[in-house]
């Protein structure tokens, strides 16, 4: 770096040299306008945006549904970009403004449910899949689960912002990130050369928490870090991903409320299941 920062005695939001998000980031919370929520006709009601946080529900919910379970839902989007996200009707629903964000109405008393590693595990243990009852392999999901939680501001908030979204490009920031997100990638290779899942043998919410970050890294899908990072000498983690993205409810769930990418990638709200299956058609042969 050319010039030494040196830090204020009181720090102050400088609007000007705060990347991609600078137009909508502030120091503070609550609502910034008033606006209410869509609501469909399903008992259940996300809120979100297909990031990996998005991803990762909506990709839980198909897989819910594959098995039959009663989890259709409504996905309303939400553009982050625009602010959406500080609406009165959305911090009554996540009072800390991120998505994704669930209304479950199917019960006696509505229930709001934020943060997505949250969600997965109420609608893990209230349909009754993805997640032991009890036990060992209950704990290892658990692990595994807020290791994914604690892990991904390190890829996303940190190699993703200063690799890919940062005004500029600054070297110490950088390195920094990248040494934590090998490791990382290490790490989850090292845990998949012994398991065919991340918690042992059985397909479950620890792999929908990972996938979308992770696995979206290693296929090439974020950040254009791919070459970058080395991902090709992650094996174990690359067969993994590949197991995953195969799976009929993942290349459904991982489109819902994307408005980016090809249009056979793109479904700003789903509402059925037939809402997938018009977008999935356009797929060309291969």
């Amino acid at each position: 770096m050319s010039e030494t920062y040196i830090p204020p005695k009181v720090w102050t939001m400088d609007s000007e040299n705060g990347g991609t998000w600078a137009s909508i980031n502030r120091p503070t919370a609550g609502a910034r306008h008033e606006a209410k929520l869509p609501q469909g006709k399903h008992g259940l009601q996300l809120y979100s945006l297909a990031t990996p946080n998005g991803q990762k529900v909506t990709i839980m919910l198909e897989e819910l549904l594959a098995l039959g379970a009663d989890a259709e839902y409504d996905a309303h989007l939400i553009q982050i970009g625009e602010g959406e996200q500080f609406s009165s009707g959305f911090v009554a629903v996540n009072p800390n403004s991120k998505i994704p964000a669930l209304l479950d109405k199917t019960g006696d008393t509505e229930v709001n449910v934020f943060e997505s590693g949250a969600i997965l595990l109420h609608l893990a243990e209230k349909f009754g899949h993805f997640l032991p009852a009890t036990g060992h392999e209950r704990t290892q999901v658990l692990n595994w689960l807020f290791w994914l939680q604690g892990a991904a501001p390190y890829l996303g908030g940190g190699f993703g912002h200063f690799y890919a979204y940062a005004p500029e490009k600054f070297e110490y920031p950088i390195n920094r990130f990248s040494m934590e997100v090998k490791r990382q990638l290490d790490l989850l290779d090292k845990q998949l050369a012994e398991h065919t899942y991340i918690a042992g043998d059985n397909y479950s919410i620890a792999d929908m928490a990972i996938w979308p970050w992770y696995g979206n890294l290693v296929l090439g899908h974020a950040y254009d870090a791919a070459e970058f990072l080395d991902v090709d000498s992650y094996v174990h983690l690359k067969r993994w991903a590949e197991q995953i993205a195969a799976r009929d409810a993942v290349k459904r769930g991982r489109i819902v409320n994307r408005t980016w990418g090809e249009p056979w990638e793109q479904l700003a709200e789903r509402h059925s299941a037939a809402d997938i299956d018009a977008v999935l058609a356009l797929t060309p042969d291969k």
